[in-house]
Parts: structure tokens; sequence; C-alpha cells
């Protein structure tokens, strides 16, 4: 049995996530606690309380979902390596490449809920900055749709799996790539509840501060594979994990090729740890015959403990 952990990105938030664990398991409040302690004001009551209006902001959202992703990690660990279940590669969509490479050593957890909270903040000042939002495209070809980003001067955010991609950039440009979209045959065309354009060039202007930010934090290699958003590759060096953050907020998220490098690599069961589901059914979509399992509450805890 060959093993990936995967990671949720932001859209999984919800008021109570981590409640189950952080009252029944060490571990899980340890890392809330954690989290409490390294912002510097409780995470921990606005993951559990809301109100929902300040936890979906994306200052808010990228490190409560970080958290309780990890909680959950911390949670399951002990059960995981008793199964048999310890990882030989990881990976996160988006802000979860993050937990992936706390998953794997390469930084603190401290350090990477300051860093993802100061992504957070980078990313809402560019989407004030310039106001932008998201679309997913159902059911269009990859160079299709890229095409009608060129014409409409948006971009790919998020190949999530063949046929069904995001597209990012202002709102103008947004409802002209739909329209196109729908006229050139897309099967479906929705448009996205987000506060901006994620992995767009909307977010260029908070570079620059992410990268500074990560060139200040303590980061070492991946003491196991991590493969990147941007290339789908495995992150081998500090360095390119440097650089992979850096661009990632701007880049498009290359998830089913992230998958399909899992996949031809021997990983044949997948283990989604945090809040939501949707990464495990990205992955039965482009593998059928891969083993999912999910890990996002003290029930299917409880589950994977029996």
């Amino acid at each position: 049995m060959t093993v990936a952990y995967l990671f949720p990105g932001q859209g999984a938030q919800a008021v109570g996530m981590g409640k189950d664990l952080y009252d029944a398991v060490p571990a899980a409040k340890a890392i809330f606690d954690e989290a409490d302690q390294a912002l510097g004001f409780s995470l921990s009551q606005l993951c559990f309380e809301g109100p929902m209006e300040d936890l979906t902001q994306t200052i808010n959202t990228q490190p409560a979902i970080l958290t309780a992703s990890v909680a959950t990690l911390e949670a399951a660990r002990e059960n995981l390596g008793d199964k048999g279940l310890t990882p030989t590669h990881t990976a996160g969509h988006s802000l979860g490449e993050y937990s992936s490479l706390v998953a794997a050593g390469s930084m603190t957890f401290s350090d990477a809920v300051k860093l993802v909270r100061e992504r957070g903040r980078l990313m809402q000042a560019a989407g004030d900055e310039q106001e932008g939002t998201m679309s997913a495209i159902i059911g269009m070809g990859e160079d299709d749709l890229r095409a009608i980003c060129d014409e409409t001067g948006v971009d790919m955010a998020n190949l999530n799996a063949v046929g069904q991609i995001a597209i990012s950039g202002s709102v103008a440009g947004i409802e002209a790539a739909e329209k196109l979209a729908e006229e050139r045959g897309a099967r479906r065309v929705v448009r996205l509840n987000v506060s901006a354009a994620f992995h767009s060039s909307l977010m260029d202007p908070a570079v620059p501060g992410m990268r500074a930010a990560l060139e200040g934090a303590s980061i070492s290699a991946p003491t196991f594979p991590v493969v990147g958003n941007v290339t789908a590759q495995p992150l081998e060096t500090a360095d390119e994990v440097v650089d992979e953050l850096a661009s990632q907020i701007r880049s498009s998220v290359q998830w089913f090729r992230t998958v399909e490098y899992l996949r031809d690599n021997g990983v044949t069961t997948f283990i989604e740890l945090g809040p939501g589901k949707v990464l495990t059914g990205l992955v039965k979509r482009a593998f059928e015959e891969a083993e999912t399992i999910n890990v996002g509450n003290l029930e299917e805890l409880e589950a994977l403990r029996a």
C-alpha cells in the first residue's frame, strides 16, 4: 500500500470546524492552542463560534483551514501509523500546500499559521485593490478554455479535473469568458462565491510581500515528497519551497496533474485530512481504482480507529 496525504484549500470553511476534535483529542487541542498563541488572538473561538462573515474573510479563512487540517492530522497520526497508512507523498490544494509542508517537516506549524495569515492579508489587499472574481467551467477542453482566457485576459486558476477548470480575473473579463464558454459548448458555467480573483494576475501585488515573508521564515527541505501546485512535481529543496509558495498565489493549481503524478508514482491510497471531501472526489474522477479515506471530524476519526 502506497499512501498520499491530501490537504484541502480555501472553500471548506464552516463555523464549528474542528470543535469535536478539539474537545476529544488532546493532540488536536494543542494545535488550536498553538495557533491562538502564534497569532495573538483566539482563532479557535472564530473557528468554533464565528461569526461566519468574519470566518469567510480570506485573512481568517486561510489560517483557520490550515489549523483545522493540521489538528486533524495530529489527531489521526497515531491511528494512521498503526494501520500502515504512513505517507510516501503529500499534496495540498492551494492553501493546503502549507498543511502538506507541515506534514512533511518542511516548516513548523507556528511558522505556517503565521505565513498563511500574512498570505491571506496580502491576497485580501490585492483583491481590494482590483475587484475580481472566479468561475467554474464544466465540460470544456483545456486548450479551448485557454484560448478563451487569452482572448478575454483572464487566467486558468484551478485545473481540478479534466473538464472541470476554474478561471479567474477581472469581473468584466470573467463575464466575457463565461459568455464565450457557453457559446463554444461548455456544459455548465458556475460563478464562484469568492472575495477575489485568486490564482490570477490580479494577485501579482501580493507576490513580493509573500516572498519576503517566506524568506524570513525557517524552511527546510521536505522529509518526503510534497507535490507542488505550480509544476505538479515534487519540491525537493528549501529554495524550491520558497519559489513555489511565492508564485502559487498567482499561478494555476495543477491539481489533476498532481493526482496523475501520484498515481504514476505508485500511490494507491489517498487520505484527505481536514474539512471537506472535495479532493478525494477529484481523485476518484482521475483514478477510479484508488482507495480514498476522509478524516475531517471525530466521527471519521473513530471510524478509522475501529
